[in-house]
């Protein structure tokens, strides 16, 4: 389980593929802090396990179905990454409630200044196979959404596009600040709107009848 609120910007020191899989290796001296061997990271908000640490490099391994449904996919060399550790019981939760499991991905379509706030217009994916009637029935203006891991506040929402203020704090400490129209972003909507669509469309289990004594 994450937060959404970004603690490292990584780097892909290198990426060996395979026909069904890819090994990432990544350095981010600041978040291997406390991890060990199966721990979980989240990476440009996907939930990947920890698979080898050496120094200030730390490798995982992506399988087939991650790589195709997630931006990861076209990751090359160089690439910088938002990283954050799961979040401890004892800890603050200043975003969302994050799983890091990727609903979809969408593009970014536009890129506006308006005074000391830059406007990220993204679309959202359409029906699909995974999701047949898309993801912006999740999606609610002030609500949360998580773009590449980060918790960001929804400004509006139009048809199957939102629109997202960043501050000038978010552009320097994540990826945002180098998304330009035309790159791709991971999402994932609020767990609680899944939950509460699926409760709503489930008939209620019937309470038993009291016997009567």
């Amino acid at each position: 389980m994450f937060t959404g609120i970004i603690e490292e910007l990584g780097t892909v020191e290198s990426i060996e593929r395979t026909d069904s899989s890819a090994r990432l290796r990544l350095h981010s001296p600041h978040v291997l802090i406390g991890i060990s061997l199966g721990d979980s990271i989240a990476v440009n908000g996907c939930c990947l396990t920890v698979t080898d640490v050496e120094g200030e490099l730390w490798s995982a391994d992506v399988i087939s179905t991650t790589l195709a449904a997630t931006s990861l996919g076209g990751l090359q060399v160089g690439d910088r990454l938002n990283l954050e550790r799961c979040v401890r019981a004892d800890g603050r939760l200043d975003g969302h409630i994050v799983q890091g499991h990727v609903d979809g991905v969408g593009e970014v379509v536009g890129r506006d200044q308006d005074g000391g706030t830059t406007l990220l217009r993204i679309a959202l994916p359409g029906p699909g196979a995974d999701e047949p009637r898309g993801l912006a029935r999740y999606v609610v203006a002030k609500g949360s959404l998580a773009v590449d891991g980060i918790s960001l506040t929804v400004a509006a929402i139009d048809g199957d596009e939102v629109t997202i203020g960043l501050i000038p704090e978010t552009l320097e400490r994540t990826t945002l600040g180098s998304k330009g129209v035309g790159d791709r972003v991971n999402l994932e909507v609020d767990v609680l709107a899944k939950y509460v669509e699926k409760l709503l469309g489930t008939p209620a289990v019937p309470t038993p009848a009291t016997e009567a004594h």
